[in-house]
């Protein structure tokens, strides 16, 4: 045998062999397969250096372009894995970013209960790495990764030279801990679209403050003062609402129709508000004081029945709903004409 062949025979005939171009992102299939053809040379001890050198190359341009490589489960006897991968803040203070990978098809093909949870992993990963941020995006994918390590981990049992389909109760205790990963993404995602939709009335509240106080500073409007109690009614059942834990959004609708959610919620309490004052003031409503009350208490007392109004929109429907005849008459039933 010559020189050449020799060296030939010598470097293994996979993917690992491969040349990578320096300006091309190797996938996270090419990862796999480099990690699993330098495993394998590492268990038989056959571990050569191109491998080695393919290997690190590979796993250096995934982490540059998808970050840090935190956990990871790499199967034994099939190309497959997952992996989590944390991108670091940038200069400008922004927070730390998590992405999952997966690539367990061959593991998986024979395990169709494990191949469906695995789908839960991604689905709940990709809404986690979507609406949540920060520390609440972290613990959220670390849940998932953890179920996902463990139900890739039932497969490749499954996969190797003594395969054993995984016990049902094994798959069920997975099934349990993605649920609770799940019910924990639901708790967050709804706490951090409080947040925002909070900022959205605060900003309009501080808007609607700011020019009622320059209009009233000139001269008192009853609409002006009725919108802006309407309006800090509205935020404050709000906040009692969260208090209480009955404040439920829709947190996968993304931040920006939170926050305009949010920026809406007083100005619909201020309209009400608006429109309760206008009933009292024009005589369709009528306020339990007395003629000589002086005007001062009369303004304090629409204040208070504005603030009501923001506070409960359901009050002010009612109220206003009240004290139409027309809407009475026509939501009253028809009478039952007599039998024979």
């Amino acid at each position: 045998m010559s020189e050449l062949t020799q060296t030939l025979a010598a470097e293994p005939k996979h993917a690992s062999s491969a040349t990578l171009d320096p300006n091309r992102t190797p996938s996270f299939a090419e990862l796999i397969y480099a990690h699993h053809a330098w495993w394998r040379e590492m268990r038989d001890g056959t571990l050569t250096r191109r491998t080695q050198e393919h290997y690190d190359q590979v796993r250096e341009a995934f982490q540059q372009a998808h970050g840090q490589i935190v956990r990871a489960y790499w199967c034994v006897n099939v190309e497959s894995a997952v992996v989590l991968t944390e991108r670091k803040p940038g200069f400008l203070g922004s927070t730390p970013r998590c992405s999952f990978h997966r690539e367990t098809e061959w593991a998986t093909h024979d395990c169709p209960e494990v191949a469906t949870e695995l789908h839960r992993c991604d689905e709940l990963a990709v809404r986690a790495t979507t609406v949540l941020t920060g520390v609440r995006q972290r613990i959220c994918m670390n849940l998932v990764m953890a179920a996902a390590e463990h139900l890739v981990a039932l497969a490749d049992r499954g996969a190797g030279e003594q395969a054993s389909p995984p016990s049902p109760d094994l798959v069920d205790q997975e099934r349990d801990a993605l649920a609770r990963a799940e019910a924990y993404y639901k708790e967050a995602a709804n706490g951090q679209a409080q947040i925002v939709y909070f900022a959205g009335m605060t900003a309009v509240v501080l808007a609607v403050g700011v020019f009622a106080a320059l209009w009233l500073s000139l001269s008192w409007t009853t609409g002006c003062a009725a919108l802006v109690a309407g309006a800090i009614g509205a935020v404050i059942s709000v906040i009692q609402r969260i208090n209480s834990g009955s404040f439920e959004l829709d947190y996968d609708v993304g931040r920006r129709y939170a926050l305009f959610l949010g920026g809406l919620r007083p100005l619909i309490g201020g309209a009400f508000a608006m429109a309760i004052a206008f009933a009292f003031t024009g005589g369709l409503l009528h306020l339990p004081l007395s003629e000589t009350e002086s005007p001062g208490g009369r303004r304090l007392a629409l204040l208070v029945v504005s603030f009501l109004a923001g506070f409960s929109e359901r009050w002010a429907q009612d109220t206003l709903v009240s004290a139409v005849p027309w809407v009475k008459k026509a939501e009253a039933p028809s009478p039952k004409t007599p039998a024979g």
